[in-house]
């Protein structure tokens, strides 16, 4: 599904809106956590301050949630102010009740990264795999930090970050692109897809291009959103300026589909 919203508050609303639904339809409890996987950057930032004001006002609850992020540089320590740990604290979980031991994110520090990655791998099945995973993307299509060329198949890895990337990071580093790490670990393609439901935000023109490649074209890994073509649960949430790549055709068939959708009283209706 793609849904289609004005502008980037009304398209951060709603998905902070379906998570909260998602996570009580599954009425998580002690032993049976809600799986929750998470992205950083700009996008998400709308989505989290909704969902802290949905748990500040008693709608919703963390205490059985368990996350798993995407990503994290190599090199910088949790401490980092532009660390993912950092984002990820400064953005969500010191503001809701979530336990610490239940947040989990890759060390970029690990001595051995490699070893880390699996350990990464290993707990998610521990627990079931992810019910559902929030993300992003970049201008050139990429999940997480798999960049074009990255196999479908990837699992959790080292990545070397393309230079377009490292650029566009740079804001996050006082716009001094020396300071950005040039590697990453990241979950791979694959470890997305195995998740039972994904939702993406995709916010603004600039990412416009790679939304139209994604939805109205094959799946590609030159563009590694695409790869949700093959989910069986992927929901695509989306501005306006976003869609400036795309047909007339193909906008107004998924703002119709919504509005039949809701019309059978489908609006936010969960996989079974």
């Amino acid at each position: 599904r793609v849904i289609i919203r004005q502008e980037p508050e009304a398209a951060s609303k709603y998905i902070a809106e379906y998570v909260v639904d998602r996570i009580k339809s599954f009425a998580p409890r002690p032993g049976q956590p809600f799986v929750l996987g998470l992205p950083t950057g700009s996008s998400p930032v709308l989505v989290y301050r909704h969902l802290v004001r949905k748990h500040k006002a008693g709608e919703i609850s963390f205490k059985n949630v368990v996350t798993f992020n995407m990503d994290e540089y190599v090199g910088l320590p949790p401490s980092h102010p532009s660390s993912y740990h950092s984002f990820m604290w400064e953005h969500l979980f010191s503001h809701v009740d979530i336990s610490p031991s239940n947040v989990n994110l890759l060390n970029g520090m690990a001595e051995d990264l490699e070893e880390e990655c699996e350990r990464y791998e290993a707990k998610i099945r521990e627990y079931g795999g992810i019910e559902l995973f929030l993300g992003g993307i970049g201008p050139d299509g990429h999940i997480a930090f798999n960049e074009p060329g990255s196999s479908l198949q990837s699992r959790t890895r080292v990545k070397t970050l393309a230079y377009d990337t490292v650029l566009a990071n740079k804001r996050f580093f006082g716009d001094d692109v020396s300071q950005v790490p040039n590697m990453a670990l990241t979950v791979g393609v694959q470890t997305v897809m195995d998740a039972r439901e994904v939702v993406i935000i995709i916010i603004g023109a600039h990412k416009a291009l790679a939304l139209q490649k994604c939805i109205e074209e094959g799946t590609n890994h030159m563009w590694t959103l695409s790869s949700l073509q093959l989910h069986p649960h992927p929901l695509i949430v989306v501005d306006e300026d976003a869609t400036l790549e795309l047909k007339v055709k193909t906008v107004k068939y998924f703002k119709s589909i919504e509005t039949v959708a809701k019309s059978c009283g489908m609006g936010q209706k969960m996989p079974k």
